[in-house]
């Protein structure tokens, strides 16, 4: 690889962990807010392909761990990869380990795009539940599936549309640049 393209691919990578970090502070109001985050981790799979995607989100965990403000209401500190909803910021790395599965085993499309991200979504839903019944439960017992109607369940809808943006959205940056390569 010519270092001129490396040097591009590591912007790229540092570029979509600050993606990450910025939308991780958008709130979006409602019954139950949430923030942007999904979208970004969406985006950076799509737009990086696995291997780029998963430097980009282990950087932003990095980053958020040693106490850099990077997860969401500006907080950070390994506290909250450890407390109960760290499960879901760690799931990200599930999410885009399952991407690179379905992305090793297809060819390019929007329907691998759509599948790899909703399976991806789906192991990061898990990974973040179980993570959140256990840590939690130290406290106060709680049921997976009580966790899954607190942690889960408002939010598929928000994340199937943050989803499908992020889908629009990669498709048509991809085309104005060209330096991103096909997913």
């Amino acid at each position: 690889m010519r270092s001129g393209s490396k040097i591009q691919q590591m912007t790229y990578i540092a570029l979509m962990a600050v993606i990450i970090a910025i939308c991780s502070w958008i709130t979006i109001p409602g019954p139950v807010p949430f923030t942007l985050q999904t979208f970004a981790v969406f985006t950076t799979l799509l737009l990086l392909g696995a291997r780029d995607s998963l430097l980009s989100i282990l950087i932003y965990l990095l980053l958020g761990a040693v106490g850099v403000p990077v997860f969401s209401g500006f907080s950070g500190g390994i506290g909250h990869l450890l407390g109960p909803t760290g499960g879901y910021l760690i799931g990200f790395l599930v999410m885009g380990l399952v991407y690179a599965v379905i992305e090793h085993f297809t060819k390019a499309s929007v329907i691998r795009n759509v599948l790899a991200s909703a399976v991806g979504m789906l192991f990061c839903y898990a990974f973040g539940t179980m993570w959140f019944v256990i840590v939690y439960s130290r406290n106060t017992p709680i049921s997976f599936g009580a966790a899954l109607s607190m942690c889960v369940l408002p939010f598929i809808i928000p994340d199937a549309v943050k989803m499908a943006l992020a889908i629009l959205l990669s498709e048509r940056v991809r085309k104005l640049v060209p330096t991103l390569k096909k997913q």
